[in-house]
């Protein structure tokens, strides 16, 4: 079965603990038949037995013997349980913890094709229900399962030992509860893979709604935002109360079949009694094992419950197990090779899923080379930038960083060679000196400092309580939007990298600001290639190229001055940003 053989290859390290605490199952479970036995001996041989009195007083030391063993097999089996229990934690825990790395080193391996398909509520469910639904299925479940079969096998054999007939009798109602429990399994099954879908869309809705918190609130959507969480719970809710009840429709049948095992042993055993085919001793071992018959056909609808959520739940970890990226990042970098910064589209096409994004794109940017990119939104701007760290791949022709193709290049050696700041600024809840250097830890303090002096961020950062050591809020809360693009800006600075990607990074500074931190980037003491995506004029002006996109299209390429003369839409963008002063940066831009 595929499940235990996953199972078995992710107990590596752990699998002589675990077949260890199967073994301490079985044997302790056997153990169980042995007070019964001791029990039968002295009912037989010092109670009803026809020379029970003679022996109390002849055999005393034998009664205090099978006393004391009774006690001792109790205890004995305490400590075996004891010592099992935590063989089975360890292996399970430790298999948890060997999964859960795995998971995660699986998942900050993925593309971003398959972020852009899962959701984060979903991810974090499998990372943490899910898992630990597993490793209490290891701990708990199977060794249920496995203790209650050894103590129905021995407890069989050892009444077969005594009376096959009776024995018999009890069994017949065996069959009938595993046809009850098979048609249980076969309906709730579906039923819990349900349940566990709702389980991750009620996640996903908790999270979206703490990660966007300020939203709701700004928009006052609060009341709504409860609403549609209360449909999620109560989708759970309903999900988890008919699997529940299902089990309820075939309990009173599973009760009744193990209460008759009392019924058929009190009539069929106690005509046994009466006729003499068995002693009351007999009897006696029959009615303290009863329950060892009983219980697991009583217990068989909740085992079967818990393997169903198993199941449910270990297909939703096997999906991350085995997802495999569509580029894929093997760490095989040799050396720190610096690239020069050459960077070439070549009749690029690039669709997301059935959308096309861009458009038989071509252009160059020679080495140190500054080409800003502006263009409706939609047009592609981003996605090119996302083309060159191979965030994404081309649907056709090619990318080229220093003229080969970055499908050829080492991922960990290619995104080495490149700094980014995202038009989505991510900062950690981390120090802003943690934050800065997050590129390279090793980074020296005064060069935190310059970098943030660099993006204009010094000042505002000294003013905090503990400067560089202030500790950001998730995802950077407690910043301004202008303050978050300057520290982002001073990350992608920090890491001295021969392409500088940067998107949108000084749409929320104001124009002061921004020209400090543009003179800052014409400055940089290394070389730098710099692709700036951006929407004010201000910004784009000083670029050594400017590139126009449009649905998904290069339809404008050219200097500041060649683009206002073609008259074309970086023309109408500057006509519109600068509101009758176009004369005056026009003749600026010539000089």
């Amino acid at each position: 079965m595929f499940e235990l053989k996953w199972l078995w290859q992710n107990l590596e390290g752990n699998r002589t603990r675990y077949i260890l605490a199967l073994c301490l199952s079985v044997v302790g479970s056997s153990l169980t038949i042995v007070n019964p036995y001791i029990s039968q001996r002295i009912v037989d041989t010092f109670i009803a037995g026809d020379n029970a009195q003679q022996n109390l007083t002849q055999e005393r030391g034998l009664l205090i013997a099978l006393c004391l063993g009774m006690i001792g097999f109790s205890l004995l089996r305490s400590g075996l349980a004891y010592l099992t229990m935590m063989q089975y934690e360890h292996s399970s825990q430790n298999m948890l913890y060997r999964i859960r790395i795995y998971l995660y080193n699986k998942i900050q391996g993925q593309d971003m094709h398959y972020y852009d398909h899962n959701r984060t509520g979903d991810l974090m469910t499998k990372m943490t229900g899910d898992l630990d639904m597993v490793r209490h299925s290891m701990a708990w479940i199977i060794k249920t399962i496995i203790e209650s079969a050894t103590i129905f096998i021995a407890s069989v054999i050892y009444f077969f030992t005594i009376d096959a007939e009776l024995t018999l009798w009890l069994l017949i109602l065996s069959p009938p509860i595993f046809i009850v429990a098979y048609i249980f399994a076969k309906r709730v099954r579906p039923m819990y893979i349900d349940l566990r879908e709702r389980l991750s869309q009620l996640n996903s809705t908790t999270q979206e709604n703490i990660s966007g918190n300020r939203i709701v609130k700004a928009f006052a959507r609060e009341e709504y935002e409860i609403e549609k969480f209360a449909d999620k719970n109560a989708n759970y809710s309903k999900a988890n109360k008919t699997a529940a009840l299902v089990w309820l429709d075939y309990f009173p049948y599973l009760e009744t079949f193990a209460q008759a095992f009392n019924v058929i042993l009190m009539i069929a055993g106690g005509l046994f009694v009466m006729n003499g085919r068995i002693t009351f001793g007999e009897f006696a071992a029959f009615s303290s094992l009863i329950w060892a018959v009983s219980n697991p056909m009583r217990n068989i609808g909740i085992i079967i419950n818990d393997i169903q959520r198993f199941f449910a739940s270990l297909a939703k970890i096997v999906d991350i197990y085995y997802a495999r990226p569509n580029i894929i990042n093997e760490h095989k970098a040799i050396g720190n090779r610096r690239y020069e910064g050459r960077i070439e589209f070549d009749h690029v096409s690039f669709k997301y899923d059935s959308a096309t994004v861009l458009d038989d794109v071509s252009f160059k940017v020679e080495p140190g080379e500054t080409v800003a990119i502006m263009g409706s939104t939609g047009s592609g701007k981003t996605t090119i930038v996302n083309l060159i760290p191979r965030l994404y791949d081309v649907f056709e022709g090619h990318v080229l960083v220093d003229g080969v193709d970055v499908r050829q290049l080492e991922l960990d050696e290619l995104r080495g060679n490149i700094g980014v700041a995202t038009q989505d600024v991510l900062l950690f809840s981390d120090t802003i000196d943690g934050n800065i250097s997050f590129g390279d830890p090793d980074l020296p303090e005064e060069d935190t400092v310059e970098y943030a002096r660099l993006a204009d961020a010094h000042e505002f950062i000294m003013k905090m309580s503990e400067g560089y050591d202030t500790i950001v809020g998730e995802r950077g809360v407690g910043l301004s939007g202008g303050q978050k693009q300057r520290i982002a800006l001073a990350r992608s600075m920090a890491v001295r990298r021969p392409i500088l990607i940067l998107d949108d990074t000084t749409s929320a500074v104001d124009l002061e600001t921004e020209q400090h931190i543009q003179k800052s980037l014409r400055e940089l003491d290394f070389t730098c290639t710099k692709i700036i995506i951006a929407q004010r004029v201000s910004t784009t002006a000083k670029a050594d190229r400017i590139l126009i996109m449009e649905d998904g299209r290069l339809i404008e390429e050219g200097t500041h001055a060649e683009l206002l003369a073609k008259r074309g839409y970086y023309y109408e963008v500057f006509m519109l940003q600068t509101e009758g002063i176009g004369r005056q940066v026009i003749a600026h831009g010539k000089e």
